[in-house]
């Protein structure tokens, strides 16, 4: 299940966009300001954060900001909606670090697709990223003439192993899932002690860690299964 972070201090708004989400299968955290939001981020980071600008305490610009300057918050998907909708706010918007900006007032289904495009674009720039480090990984041993790096046993259970190799294919927790006949939720608590242990922040860690020790990816017999 996609996780959507809402940050906004209008509580009718609010109520009224996790009702929205959730009925088209959407996980929901709310916050009322920044300061809030960067809590619940650090809680439990989520697949894309949409966000009003004009809040009381810490407004959305700062963070974004904020979110922008941390390590696991570069790349999540941020989305901004708000009452400010001219040109040149809608530039510094873009230009604080948001991916999308909505003005207000809006159609929900708009904002739904806002989100669902951003989330595909994650998706997108992730499975590239493992393509290209599986790539790179076999031509440096190749060229450069270094031996190939034998990796270290992982210290993870049997379950956060097959987690940990579902990951490096670049599969959504909901595949993993899926294909392992556990909950997202189960394979979330696994991805996160795969992280805690090796010392990890998010999944794009993960995924150099893992190419970058040496750790290659056996072949998947389900997967051209699924392809064919």
């Amino acid at each position: 299940m996609k996780k959507v972070l809402l940050v906004d201090d209008d509580v009718t708004l609010r109520t009224a966009l996790t009702r929205y989400l959730q009925n088209r299968g959407y996980l929901v955290y709310e916050a009322t300001s920044g300061e809030d939001g960067l809590t619940a981020f650090e809680s439990d980071p989520p697949d894309v954060v949409v966000s009003d600008v004009m809040m009381s305490g810490m407004d959305g610009l700062e963070f974004c900001r904020r979110l922008r300057e941390s390590r696991v918050g570069q790349l999540v998907p941020f989305i901004f909606l708000s009452n400010r909708n001219d040109v040149q706010d809608r530039v510094q918007g873009h230009q604080t670090g948001a991916d999308d900006y909505l003005g207000k007032p809006f159609e929900p289904k708009e904002l739904l697709a806002k989100i669902e495009a951003q989330i595909e674009r994650s998706r997108r720039i992730h499975t590239e990223i493992v393509r290209l480090m599986q790539q790179a990984v076999p031509a440096a041993d190749t060229k450069s003439g270094t031996k190939a790096v034998t990796p270290q046993p992982l210290p993870l259970t049997p379950a956060e192993e097959k987690v940990f190799w579902e990951v490096i294919r670049g599969k959504t927790n909901k595949q993993i899932g899926d294909r392992l006949f556990v909950s997202p939720r189960t394979v979330q608590t696994h991805l996160s002690n795969i992280l805690g242990k090796l010392g990890l922040e998010n999944r794009s860690q993960l995924i150099r860690y893992a190419f970058e020790r040496g750790y290659r990816l056996p072949d998947d017999p389900q997967e051209d299964g699924e392809e064919s």
